[in-house]
This record gives C-alpha cells, sequence and structure tokens, in this order.
C-alpha cells in the first residue's frame, strides 16, 4: 500500500473587519478622508456648510440648515443669550469661547461636551450631503469656539451615513427637507406625539423645517425625522408654489372694419375673413387632486420602499 503525503493547503486569509472599517470609512468625502490622514488644521468649505478641522480632527460643523450651538444653549434656557455674546466678545479672538463659558460658570463641561457634539453631529448632516460644487479647503488656526470634544472624521461620517439610511427608512423621497411644507387636512391621522404637534403646528405653506427647527430650538435632523414621519401619515406635504399672476389684459379695440386676407392666401374655413382662424386658447383650471387618491399614493410609495 502507497502513502502518498500531501502538504497541508494553506489557510485563507481572514479579513480583519476593524482594519476593514477604518479603510472603508472614507466614502461620503474622499478631500475630507485626505486631509484627516494629513492631520490638517483649517476649514473646509462645501455647498451647504463648513467643517473645521484640527490635527486632522472636526471640531467644528457650521450650516445655514442647521441652529448651531449657540441658538440651541440660548433657545431653551439653558444659557442667557447675554452670557453667550459676552463669552463670544471676550474669548473668541483667543479661540476659548467654550473654555470660557465653563470658567465662568454657565455651563458644566460635560454640558457643554454634549450640546457641542450634538450640534457638530446635526450640521455636518447637511455639510456632508452631496453637492454640485467641489470642496475646498483653506488651512488656517482653529474655530473661534475652541476645541471642545474633537470628533474623528471616520465617525463622522459613519453617523452621517446612518441618518441618511433612517431617514429614508421613514420616507424616501427627500423632497420636503428644504422646501416650505404645507397640512393635507386629511382625516384618519393617527395620533402625534408632543414634538410632532409642536412640528405640525408650524406648517403653514411658508415655513421650511429648517424655520421650524430654529423656532422650536430643536436640532435639525430630529426635525427632519418628525416632517418625513408627518408626511409618510398623510398629515404634511410640500406646499405649492405660488402661481404666478398673468398680466393685464389690454381693452379690446372697436373693429374699424374688415380686414381683407393677405394678398394670394385664402381664408380658413368656417372663418369670415377678417376673423383670426386660430384663436388664443383659454386657459384651464386643474382639478383639485381627489385627497384621498394622494394618501393612497404615498402609502404606495411608501410600502414600494420598505
Amino acid at each position: 500500500m502507497t502513502v502518498v503525503r500531501t502538504t497541508e493547503p494553506p489557510r485563507l486569509p481572514v479579513r480583519d473587519k476593524a482594519a476593514a472599517r477604518e479603510r472603508g470609512w472614507g466614502g461620503v468625502s474622499p478631500m475630507l478622508t485626505r486631509l484627516a490622514a494629513e492631520r490638517a488644521t483649517g476649514v473646509l468649505v462645501r455647498e451647504h456648510g463648513t467643517l473645521h478641522l484640527a490635527e486632522g480632527l472636526v471640531v467644528q460643523a457650521e450650516s445655514r440648515h442647521s441652529p448651531g450651538l449657540g441658538a440651541l444653549l440660548t433657545a431653551r434656557g439653558a444659557l442667557a443669550p447675554e452670557a453667550w455674546q459676552q463669552a463670544v466678545n471676550e474669548a473668541a479672538d483667543h479661540h476659548r469661547v467654550g473654555r470660557h463659558l465653563v470658567a465662568a460658570g454657565h455651563l458644566p463641561a460635560g454640558a457643554l461636551e454634549l450640546c457641542h457634539l450634538a450640534a457638530l453631529y446635526d450640521a455636518a448632516y447637511f455639510v456632508l450631503a452631496p453637492s454640485s460644487t467641489p470642496p475646498r479647503f483653506r488651512y488656517g488656526p482653529v474655530h473661534w469656539l475652541g476645541t471642545i470634544r474633537p470628533v474623528p472624521v471616520a465617525a463622522l461620517e459613519r453617523e452621517t451615513l446612518r441618518r441618511r439610511d433612517v431617514l429614508h427608512r421613514i420616507w424616501p423621497h427627500p423632497g420636503m427637507d428644504q422646501t416650505p411644507l404645507a397640512r393635507t387636512r386629511l382625516p384618519g391621522t393617527p395620533p402625534l406625539t408632543r414634538r410632532q404637534r409642536a412640528v405640525l403646528g408650524r406648517v403653514d405653506g411658508v415655513r421650511t423645517a429648517t424655520d421650524i427647527a430654529r423656532e422650536l430650538g430643536h436640532l435639525a435632523f430630529h426635525t427632519l425625522v418628525d416632517v418625513r414621519r408627518l408626511t409618510a401619515a398623510g398629515a404634511v406635504t410640500t406646499a405649492a408654489p405660488a402661481r404666478a399672476q398673468p398680466p393685464p389684459s389690454r381693452a379690446p379695440q372697436p373693429p374699424t372694419g374688415r380686414a381683407r386676407p393677405a394678398q394670394g392666401r385664402a381664408p380658413a374655413a368656417g372663418h369670415p375673413a377678417g376673423d383670426p382662424p386660430y384663436p388664443s386658447p383659454v386657459p384651464v383650471e386643474p382639478l383639485p387632486a381627489d385627497p384621498h387618491i394622494t394618501l393612497l399614493k404615498r402609502l404606495r410609495d411608501a410600502l414600494e420602499a420598505l
């Protein structure tokens, strides 16, 4: 009997999941990934806002779609507006506004860190949204607020992707995020939470989700969650654009006589020689959409998105 000895096959490589996650977090903004690797300090300017970096870490985010740290602290009474303005005036030039608030006894250090992280993630969601313009980076000093709780770029981008997924699962159409909102007045609206009732009470056909968030002193992302849930429930829709007013019509002139047809051209059949052969069409007002059909369409879109 012959025994054939074979070598043991090599072991298959096992992927390091932690290393793979670290390598795969650069899909939101390649420039931000490179700046984090370079440990750059400065400001990244994008279409919807800015990200401030210090040694490759994100220390502050600002967007016109998010209320910001100062508005969140002063809107709910956590900090007096005068105290915030005084801290900005006295410590902004030294990039120590956050430390000034703690040293002056206006806020505990832990409370300031929590509020700062909430405002940073809220604004960064809009800053890292898809844009139509290329980003640019300016090297320079850190933000005037100072370094309170820096966030790694990897964690910031993962949280941004998670928030996009949350909104998509609630209502997959982002059309109402930055447009004026209107109430549908449909029957059968499910029970609402206190925060949803507050949001719905400010929907007037003019305000956007960002406007409502600023008035309530809420995070903009949380307001988007409420808006999309209200939309999925059939309580909110986008406001119809204002109709353009037609130009004033001129008074009809009295006829001065029957006009002759053009030389060599016969008048259209069925029309006298002096009448225009193709009268201008009269605009017809569109019929209002049936609210029940609108609700059914929303339910269909929501079921297809599951």
